[in-house]
């Protein structure tokens, strides 16, 4: 039986001038020659992708779609019509994204997160930007504090939603998130709180001191960069933090507390600065001007 919007393994059945036909014939789908692999003949079995073509007739292809029904996909919007989008999904019968499944109007360019799925009835597989109705509802699976692949779908006042392991949802409230991310993205992320009506804060960063290594490794590759000497310290504002950074002034202090401890930085009035293994700062300013230092090379 053919499997509509995914991957089947076919026997060559017969041989004609314009192609192919793969399986018995009370079920049998047309391989175009433009397809075949040089030298197929018929007794030969072969994976393919099957789908419907603009009849919504069964065809086979050798191309390889960037994603099949039940998988979640960033794709671009190729053109716009009335009746919906249609988006480029590696194959030569873009993917249509009707109108009913948009939750808001798009642009050809646009990048849009979807699940593709298969209409039963008509054997046509489609992309459905409502992704609220294809979220696994049951969390029994998660646990607070567990790391998990994102993928970023949407961009809102309150924060960005991303999907979490393709089959959940949560959020990355933007007052804790302070590197840029753009829908389609994907990283790594941990829960932070799973609340009791089922939505779930997320973090990209391990909660707690889990991630002082972490920013503490970010902090001593930026002062390399910068020649040993940043002209920020505990005292600077979290937006000054942030934009050198891209981590919360709660995690800098702990993280640079780590390193001062460990003897691997300097933590002066006006920036903090790196010490070599005889603790001696690299190009370390003279305690009264780190900051003018600083700004000079950079300039």
């Amino acid at each position: 039986m053919l499997v509509i919007g995914s991957y089947n393994e076919l026997v060559v059945e017969r041989e004609v001038e314009f192609g192919f036909y793969l399986n018995p014939k009370e079920d049998e789908v047309l391989l175009p020659a433009k397809y075949a692999p040089k030298g197929l003949r018929p007794g030969d079995t072969l994976r393919v992708f099957v789908y419907t073509d603009s009849e919504d007739r069964p065809i086979a292809t050798t191309l390889t779609p960037l994603a099949v029904v039940g998988d979640f996909v960033c794709l671009q919007v190729k053109d716009i019509q009335p009746f919906g989008a249609f988006l480029e999904w590696g194959l030569e019968k873009d993917l249509l994204l009707p109108k009913s499944e948009m939750p808001r109007p798009v642009n050809p360019g646009d990048r849009v997160v979807v699940k593709v799925c298969l209409d039963t009835t008509t054997n046509r597989v489609y992309a459905t930007a409502q992704l609220s109705g294809h979220i696994e509802k049951n969390l029994e699976a998660l646990s607070e504090g567990e790391r998990v692949d994102l993928m970023i779908y949407n961009i809102t006042d309150l924060g960005i939603q991303a999907l979490i392991n393709n089959r959940y949802s949560g959020m990355l409230f933007h007052s804790d998130t302070f590197e840029p991310l753009c829908v389609g993205e994907k990283t790594v992320g941990y829960i932070h709180h799973i609340k009791e009506d089922g939505k779930i804060d997320l973090l990209l960063k391990m909660p707690g001191y889990g991630s002082v290594s972490d920013s503490a490794t970010r902090i001593q590759d930026r002062l390399k960069i910068e020649g040993g000497v940043i002209p920020v310290n505990d005292k600077s504002s979290p937006e000054m933090i942030k934009e050198w950074f891209s981590m919360s002034k709660k995690e800098f202090k702990r993280a640079i507390g780590g390193l001062y401890k460990n003897r691997i930085i300097r933590i002066t009035d006006t920036g903090i600065c790196l010490i070599n293994p005889n603790e001696t700062a690299i190009n370390t300013p003279p305690e009264s001007s780190p900051w003018e230092k600083a700004m000079k090379k950079r300039s």
